[in-house]
Order: C-alpha cells, then sequence, then structure tokens
C-alpha cells in the first residue's frame, strides 16, 4: 500500500510542472494571424483555455498605414469586448471597419491558475 502511495505522489509532482506551465495562448483568430482581409468589424481570439473576464484587456494598434513612411503607432478604441465559449473566446465588437493598414492585436489576460499572459495577433487590412 506504501508503495501505491510513493507512485501515486510521483506521479503527481511529475504532472505538477506541466499544469504551472500549461499558459493561455490564442489558437484561432479572426482574422487570423498574418492574414490580409478586407475592412472587419470583429476581431476575435479564441484562447488554449478559459481566461478570467475581469483580468483580460485588449488593444488594436495600427501600426503601418500604406503611402505613410513613418508615423506612431494609432490605437483603435472603439469597440466592445464580448465573451463566449466558456470565457475562452474574447470578441472585439467594432463601431466602424477597421482602414487599410496593419494591425496588431494585442492581449493580457490570467487564466484559471492566475497567471497573466500577453499576446498580439497581427494582421493586415486592404
Amino acid at each position: 500500500m506504501r508503495l501505491i502511495s510513493l507512485i501515486a505522489a510521483a506521479a503527481i509532482f511529475a504532472a505538477a510542472p506541466n499544469m504551472v506551465f500549461a499558459h493561455s495562448k490564442v489558437v484561432s483568430s479572426t482574422p487570423a494571424a498574418e492574414a490580409t482581409v478586407a475592412r472587419p468589424r470583429v476581431v476575435s481570439m479564441t484562447f488554449s483555455e478559459a481566461l478570467i473576464p475581469p483580468t483580460a484587456a485588449a488593444s488594436i494598434v495600427m501600426t503601418a498605414m500604406p503611402g505613410v513612411k513613418a508615423h506612431g503607432e494609432m490605437v483603435i478604441r472603439n469597440f466592445t469586448i464580448a465573451w463566449s465559449n466558456n470565457n475562452r473566446t474574447m470578441t472585439l465588437e467594432l463601431k466602424q471597419p477597421l482602414k487599410t493598414g496593419t494591425y496588431e492585436v494585442r492581449w493580457q489576460a490570467a487564466g484559471a491558475d492566475g497567471h497573466r499572459m500577453t499576446g498580439k495577433v497581427n494582421f493586415k487590412v486592404s
């Protein structure tokens, strides 16, 4: 019986690092990463695990505009955030379609383990 307890404890400790380091990441997005799309009004990201909505934030940043060589980043603020899929999908509903340019959606959120993660999804609008 003691041998079974030791084996069970070893199995739990061996699995623990995988559970601790299994952090949230984007598994799919619309628009897809690196895609070129026509003026979207919705941007969504589905994560590998449920997120804690009060800890989540996202921003849409235009990083380049055709025909303009040098300009700063322009943050798009006219959207609302909705959650679905048991808090695995974050949807940004835009009040206006995005203009032609290169965009980066930057996100941050905590997963079930409480660890805050960050990431980004890039795409182009033509």
